[in-house]
């Protein structure tokens, strides 16, 4: 390890530098996808020579559950062990809780040295969207407006649906994105929401029921139907089945990734929705 680097708590002045980094490395994060992910969490930086070389965040929800991402390092600067480092910042602050994580190849046997287990698989699916075909909703169902009334619901059914509390992370989402419900004779039983991310917009979360993904895809056709031509991405677990029918659509798999977990058994991280709450799509790899 380069004993040049020092390692300090990320701060609001480090995101443009961040941003950099991801732009060196051509993901493809705005500066306001930055600041959305990191004044939700916290994280570490790794400095040498006055510069960010470096970067690692993280999310706490509830009393005992976590996630990681937005592990960086410069290409100039890898295999020196900073990497390894920022991860062990990280893991200390997070103080033994349930941890999760979505892992690259490069970045996987790293995660995996450090005790993370595979659970799952993510398909990041993305491109040009086509006008999607009509989607009938079973009787008694329709998608309508979400209204400020609907905050605790949608807090409820999103924690239901991936297993963590999502009563901080939630609203400042949705301060950030348009969102649709779907409503069963006047209660709501799911919802998606719709921002701008990276090149152009991002579906996600996805929470509909999980006995027939017919009530998701109206979810998601909805803002495809009305962003016709626009570059949209939407990242859904491989189980959920969804990614022959995104790949019709013209939203083509152009990566998976793993999801991992730490301090738990690996069946701790793997979907096991019941019929009333599943989700079909994540946030993002950060923050599931």
């Amino acid at each position: 390890m380069s004993d040049q680097v020092a390692y300090r708590p990320f701060t609001d002045e480090d995101i443009a530098a961040a941003h950099a980094l991801t732009v060196e490395l051509k993901w493809p994060h705005r500066a306001e996808d930055w600041q959305f992910v990191a004044q939700a969490g916290a994280g570490f930086v790794a400095i040498e020579a006055g510069e960010v070389v470096g970067t690692a965040l993280y999310w706490t929800y509830g009393d005992d559950r976590a996630s990681l991402g937005m592990v960086i390092v410069s290409p100039a600067r890898q295999g020196l062990g900073i990497g390894r480092k920022l991860m062990e910042s990280v893991l200390e602050a997070l103080e033994g809780r349930v941890t999760f994580l979505h892992a690259t190849l490069a970045g996987q046997p790293l995660y995996e040295k450090l005790g993370f287990r595979a659970v799952g698989t993510l398909d990041q699916h993305q491109g040009t969207a086509f006008q999607p075909p009509l989607m009938a909703l079973p009787s008694g169902e329709r998608l309508r407006p979400l209204g400020t009334n609907d905050t605790a619901r949608l807090i409820d059914l999103a924690s239901r649906a991936c297993g963590l509390d999502r009563t901080q992370t939630l609203p400042a989402l949705l301060a950030n994105a348009d969102g649709i419900g779907l409503d069963r004779d006047g209660e709501l039983i799911g919802f998606s929401l719709f921002r701008r991310f990276g090149r152009g917009f991002a579906i996600g979360p996805v929470v509909a029921p999980g006995s027939d993904p017919v009530r998701a895809k109206a979810l998601i056709s909805h803002w495809l139907s009305l962003n016709e031509g626009m570059f949209i991405r939407i990242d859904t677990p491989a189980e959920c089945g969804l990614t022959e029918w995104l790949d019709g659509l013209g939203l083509p798999r152009v990566d998976s990734v793993m999801k991992m977990v730490l301090n738990a058994p690996a069946a701790t991280g793997r979907d096991n929705p019941d019929d009333d709450c599943r989700q079909f799509a994540i946030i993002n790899q950060a923050m599931l």
